[in-house]
């Protein structure tokens, strides 16, 4: 049976597969290189629904209040910095999607909003990874931890539509394809 926090740690693995990606559409960007625009669209649809809305969604949704419920602080804690971190996150993917217009880019727009995300999300993922989901193991029972993975999967289903999670995978190992000239390798 898959977890939870199984569920979670596997997202961040496939976003920063995406941030791989993303660096390599700001270096060509910034050395005036081949980018397909559309790519460029379709990437952070990927990132806002992707990161944003399927994964942040379970986290701020569901995961933050078992774990606030389970006593670890908001405010002052973790939680408060992860939600806050978050919100930095869609200002920096607003600020990328501005930057495009059409079949153009602000490039210094893009490449200050595209690092700038890169490193919070990076950053991020660590944070969580290390200091924030091993509380799921020591103050969630199992049988809340799997009511989380259940709530988990309604909220991808309700959020992003049934299918769409395998759409966006296949769409980011065309992307890797593409830019990173991998074949096969993005994480499901």
């Amino acid at each position: 049976m898959k977890t939870a926090k199984e569920d979670l740690l596997h997202e961040h693995i496939a976003i920063e597969h995406a941030l791989n990606i993303l660096e390599e559409i700001s270096q060509r960007i910034e050395n005036n290189g081949d980018i397909d625009y559309s790519d460029i669209n379709n990437f952070l649809e990927f990132l806002k629904e992707f990161a944003d809305r399927c994964h942040h969604g379970k986290e701020e949704d569901f995961l933050f209040p078992a774990l606030e419920k389970a006593g670890i602080r908001k405010e002052g804690g973790p939680i408060g910095v992860m939600l806050s971190e978050h919100a930095q996150g869609r200002n920096y993917i607003r600020q990328m999607q501005t930057s495009v217009v059409e079949n153009t880019v602000d490039n210094q727009l893009f490449i200050q909003a595209s690092g700038n995300y890169i490193r919070l999300l990076r950053s991020h993922i660590q944070k969580e990874n290390n200091v924030l989901f091993p509380f799921i193991d020591t103050r969630l029972s199992v049988p809340e931890q799997k009511d989380l993975y259940d709530k988990f999967e309604n909220h991808e289903e309700q959020v992003i539509g049934k299918g769409r999670h395998e759409e966006l995978h296949s769409l980011l190992e065309k992307l890797a394809k593409k830019y990173l000239n991998q074949e096969g390798n993005t994480p499901h």
